[in-house]
């Protein structure tokens, strides 16, 4: 296999991958449909797109940028600020904002992502962990197959638990993302034990991946970041929290202060881009989509393990390719790296990384600075050895990048021959 030409497996899959294409486009077609109706809905005109400064008072840009995110999402209320700094960030805006000492927190997908351990306080000693704020923190995890135990979560459910997490993607963990109808599912289970605690959903890389989002799956609160899926590769920074406005309002006294609220924080000039990466979003989310499915099946025929493959469901923007050592995956990232628009010249090294336990190989040449939705791939320097790839602002780029990374892996493989 890895002496034949890459152009000629590339071609051949083509035709194997062109039906999942237009399954995907249907779901961006839905989603698109669904992010005009918002704008049409909130009465979106030009001067929605100009910002404010100092305190913010009175930002009519702003306040139609979360009307606009709450009807797409379908949820009573949201939050979107150039102020929350990432995905991580609006988590634990969450976290904090509803939970209180003596509280419980249950994760029910397993182990949560790394930087997000160091929130929680299960590992690290980074100093204001919700474990140092007197929050108890309990997990069930997943079965062999990645789904979940539904007896496990029903026994862990006590008076003391207030929020019930959902992690949506995979993150650095060789399972499969949870799509809607599994948290859907979810949320059922957990109403029948206890009708009062939230449902919380971190959102990051599933945005507009499949036709409902998981307010509408029975969630209380979602959380992501705008750097990823819902800022169509254009937003410079940011993050969003969409759910019941009761919920949103508690956040939103963390990221300011509580009785300011919501009510003050200068949009600057994020109101435009803001409002015309969401409305990008369907399209961008679309192609990388379309990216991660061409790189499962050129991967796969190439004798890798893929996580999805081709043409199984998705729900989140991910791909993993298991790799047979550290050294084939630094290969990947610098194949990868290669075909980056910006510091095509750089050569990917592992690092350490705030918030992580394992050097990190990461490659993409982003134009906004680690943006995930552009196209990405990184990985932890640990068994099982996997690059979780990601982004793509257009199937074109995102082929034109795998490609580059596959003759890497090959001819390193050529080498040891």
């Amino acid at each position: 296999m890895f002496n034949r030409d890459i152009e000629e497996i590339a071609a051949e899959i083509e035709a194997d991958i062109n039906p999942v294409y237009r399954d995907l486009e249907r779901i961006s077609l839905a989603n698109h449909a669904k992010v005009l109706e918002a704008f049409h809905k909130a009465r979106i005109s030009e001067y929605h797109l100009k910002g404010t400064t100092g305190y913010g008072y009175g930002d009519s840009g702003r306040e139609a940028v979360e009307k606009v995110f709450a009807s797409v999402f379908r949820a009573e209320a949201a939050l979107v600020r150039g102020q929350i700094s990432c995905g991580t960030h609006a988590i634990t805006l969450c976290l904090f904002g509803i939970l209180r000492p003596g509280d419980e927190l249950l994760f029910v997908t397993g182990q949560p992502y790394d930087t997000l351990q160091e929130v929680i306080g299960t590992r690290g000693t980074a100093p204001g962990s919700l474990r140092e704020w007197g929050v108890t923190y309990r997990q069930v995890n997943l079965c062999n197959d990645g789904d979940i135990s539904e007896n496990e979560i029903s026994a862990s459910i006590n008076n003391k638990t207030k929020v019930v997490m959902i992690q949506r993607s995979r993150g650095y963990d060789w399972r499969p993302a949870f799509d809607i109808g599994r948290i859907e599912k979810l949320c059922q289970l957990v109403r029948q034990i206890r009708n009062d605690v939230v449902i919380f959903v971190d959102n990051c890389y599933g945005e507009f991946t499949e036709e409902k989002e998981p307010i509408e799956a029975g969630a209380d609160l979602a959380a992501g970041s705008l750097t990823k899926n819902p800022g169509g590769g254009i937003v410079p920074t940011g993050g969003y929290i969409v759910g019941k406005s009761r919920l949103v309002e508690m956040v939103s006294g963390r990221l300011t202060a509580p009785g300011i609220g919501g009510e003050v924080g200068a949009s600057l000039d994020f109101n435009r881009w803001f409002l015309q990466g969401l409305f990008l979003a369907p399209h961008v989310v679309c192609e990388a989509l379309k990216g991660a499915v061409f790189a499962s099946a050129l991967f796969e025929r190439l004798g890798y393990e893929v996580s999805p493959r081709f043409d199984e469901k998705r729900s989140d923007i991910i791909q993993g390719i298991r790799f047979d050592s550290g050294e084939e995956m630094i290969a990947f990232c610098r194949g990868l790296q290669k075909g980056s628009p910006l510091d095509g010249h750089i050569i990917p090294e592992p690092v350490k990384m705030p918030g992580y336990d394992d050097p990190v190989v990461m490659a993409g040449g982003t134009f906004v600075a680690g943006s995930t939705i552009e196209l990405s791939a990184d990985g932890p320097m640990r068994e099982p050895y996997a690059i979780y790839m990601q982004g793509g602002l257009s199937k074109e780029y995102v082929k034109l990048g795998i490609l580059s990374a596959a003759r890497e892996c090959i001819s390193m493989k050529a080498k040891k021959v």
